[in-house]
C-alpha cells in the first residue's frame, strides 16, 4: 500500500492507495495481484494507471511479478460499451508464432489436458517447434502432467518458458503452490492468459498449443482477441452429456470466428488388457457422428487405458515416453491431420473485435 501510494487515483483524487476502486489484493508467494474497479467506457484510459500500479508492485524487495487488472463493471441502468482491448495486429505482434490453436471441451472431465499434452508432443515429433500454454487458471494441469514442481526464471519483465520433452511450457500452476485456490474473477483471469501471451519468451514457434478450460467463458473469449487463433480442437467423450456441451463449444468457436480443425473423441471404448476384449464404457461413435452433423472433421478417437492415465499422473506423457506404441500413433496421426490443415491455410482468418450488448 505503501508503494501504491505514489500511483495516482483514477479519479484523479489523492493516490491509489486510498481510493475505493482498488480491490483486495492477493499475495501468493512472491506473486502480488489486484484489480482496478472502473467502468467499460474508462478502461482504456486508465492503463497508464494501471501499468504504474504493476511497476510500484514489482520495484517491491521480494516481489517477482504483479499483476493488475482493470475490471469494467457497468453501473445498473448504463448502456453497454465494448470492453476495452488492444487491437487484433498489436496483440499478437510480440508473438513469433506461424500457427496458434486452442484445445477445447465444453465440458470437464474429459480429458482436454491430457489431449492437448499429447498432441503438443506428437506435433513436436514431427521435427516442429512447439509450445504449451496451460490457460486453465482454475485447474492447471501441466505441472502434474509433465512432473514439473520448479518455477520459471524471470527477468522481472519477462517469464522463460520451461521446456520439457523438447516443448516449451507456460502455466499458472508453474508460479503458485499446489494448493493456492486461484479465487479470481473474469478480468483478473483475462489479464493472466493475456500475460502468459505477451510476456512469456516464447521465441520463434511453428506451433502453440493452448490448453482452454472448460466452458464457453472469458478465457475463450479473451483467446479469440487477443491472438489470431488458427482454429480450435474439440474433445468430447462419447455420451449424450459430453456431446451436447461439444455442440455448444463448436458453436462458441464460431460465433467469434474461430475455425474448427475438428473433434476428437477420447475415451472411445475400453481394450482389457488382459483378454483384449473390447467395451463401449460410454458408447461409442458419438463423437464422429456429432461431427459430421455439424460439418467438422472427426480427428479420430483416443480409448481408455490404464497406461495413458498412470503415464499422465507420472509425469511422462504417453506421447514422450512410449513413441512407437500403439497410444502415441494414435495421437500422433491426428497431429498429422492438424498440421495438414494448418498447412493448408485454414485458419488465417482476422482475430474479431468482441463487442458485448
Amino acid at each position: 500500500m505503501r508503494a501504491l501510494g505514489a500511483v495516482p487515483a483514477p479519479d484523479g483524487r489523492g493516490s491509489l492507495a486510498d481510493s475505493p476502486q482498488i480491490s483486495e489484493i492477493v499475495i501468493a508467494d512472491d506473486r502480488v495481484s489486484f484489480a482496478i474497479l472502473t467502468t467499460p467506457d474508462k478502461a482504456r484510459s486508465l492503463e497508464t494507471i494501471r501499468s504504474a500500479a504493476e511497476a510500484a508492485v514489482k520495484a517491491i524487495p521480494g516481489v517477482k511479478d504483479a499483476l493488475v487488472a482493470l475490471t469494467g463493471e457497468r453501473a445498473a441502468g448504463a448502456s453497454a460499451a465494448p470492453p476495452s482491448a488492444a487491437p487484433a495486429a498489436k496483440a499478437g505482434a510480440s508473438l513469433d508464432v506461424r500457427h496458434i490453436i486452442a484445445v477445447a471441451s465444453g465440458k470437464g472431465g474429459v480429458g482436454k489436458s491430457t489431449t492437448a499434452a499429447n498432441l503438443a508432443l506428437a506435433l513436436a515429433a514431427k521435427g516442429l517447434r512447439v509450445g504449451l500454454l496451460d490457460a486453465d487458471v482454475y485447474g492447471p494441469s501441466m505441472p502434474v502432467l509433465f512432473g514439473i514442481r520448479h518455477k520459471p526464471a524471470s527477468d522481472g519483465k519477462t517469464i522463460e518458458p520451461i521446456m520439457s520433452y523438447g516443448i516449451k511450457l507456460m502455466s499458472i500452476g508453474f508460479l503458485i503452490d499446489s494448493s493456492t485456490a486461484m479465487v479470481w474473477r473474469g478480468p483478473m483471469v483475462m489479464s493472466a492468459i493475456s500475460q502468459m501471451l505477451k510476456e512469456v519468451n516464447w521465441g520463434t514457434l511453428d506451433v502453440l498449443v493452448v490448453d482452454m478450460p472448460p466452458g464457453t467463458g472469458d478465457a475463450q473469449l479473451t483467446m479469440a482477441q487477443q491472438v489470431r487463433l488458427a482454429g480450435a480442437v474439440i474433445v468430447s467423450t462419447p455420451q449424450d452429456l459430453a456431446l451436447a456441451d461439444a455442440r455448444r463449444g463448436v458453436a462458441m468457436f464460431r460465433k467469434v470466428d474461430v475455425p474448427i480443425l475438428g473433434v476428437i473423441e477420447n475415451m472411445s471404448y475400453f481394450k482389457c488388457p488382459h483378454c483384449g476384449e473390447r467395451t463401449d464404457l460410454f458408447g461409442h461413435g458419438g463423437a464422429e457422428k456429432e461431427a459430421q452433423e455439424l460439418g467438422v472433421r472427426f480427428l479420430g478417437e483416443i480409448p481408455l487405458h490404464a497406461r495413458i492415465r498412470e503415464l499422465s499422473d507420472a509425469g511422462t506423457p504417453v506421447v514422450a515416453v512410449e513413441p512407437t506404441g500403439e497410444h502415441a500413433s494414435a495421437y500422433s496421426a491426428i497431429a498429422d491431420m492438424v498440421w495438414t490443415s494448418l498447412e493448408s491455410g485454414t485458419g488465417q482468418r482476422p482475430a474479431p473485435r468482441i463487442v458485448v450488448n
